[in-house]
């Protein structure tokens, strides 16, 4: 019964411990293998990355929008506005660092793990599918060896 008592004050004091705290702060509030799409707030005021979002919004049916609070009340009205038109779910999140134009500004998150592989836009852009090109054709054993 003391064991459960202890656990109930800590629990007051310090509050629930959490799974991967970190992790959670950085990617407001989520785990990085539920994230689609990733912008910091510096990619933010880009418009070509506006843009890709706009357009690939579409791709991510059943997610959620999660928007930096830390983020210009200007660039937050225009993808606020953006996800209303994708008929997407947002939440505004409250953060810790206010300072650091690196921190991440947007994630469209999924409600279970998906685990992409690459969630910057950025780098997505770069490799978008139609940029993609053709793995090189791999020689048999055979044509190695009689070469």
């Amino acid at each position: 019964m003391t064991d459960e008592l202890q656990k109930h004050l800590d629990n007051g004091l310090y509050g629930v411990p959490l799974l991967k705290p970190d992790e959670q702060r950085k990617y407001l509030g989520t785990f990085r293998e539920r994230c689609y799409l990733s912008m910091t707030i510096s990619q933010m005021t880009k418009q070509q990355n506006e843009d890709y979002l706009r357009k690939h919004l579409k791709e991510y049916p059943n997610s959620k929008i999660l928007i930096n609070g830390k983020v210009p009340e200007t660039v937050q009205q225009t993808y606020i506005q953006l996800a209303m038109q994708a008929n997407l779910p947002f939440t505004v999140v409250a953060t810790a660092d206010p300072y650091q134009n690196d921190r991440i500004g947007l994630l469209v998150v999924a409600k279970t793990a998906v685990n992409e592989q690459t969630i910057d836009i950025e780098k997505k852009v770069t490799v978008a599918p139609s940029q993609k090109q053709a793995a090189p054709k791999k020689e048999t054993f055979w044509h190695k060896l009689f070469r």
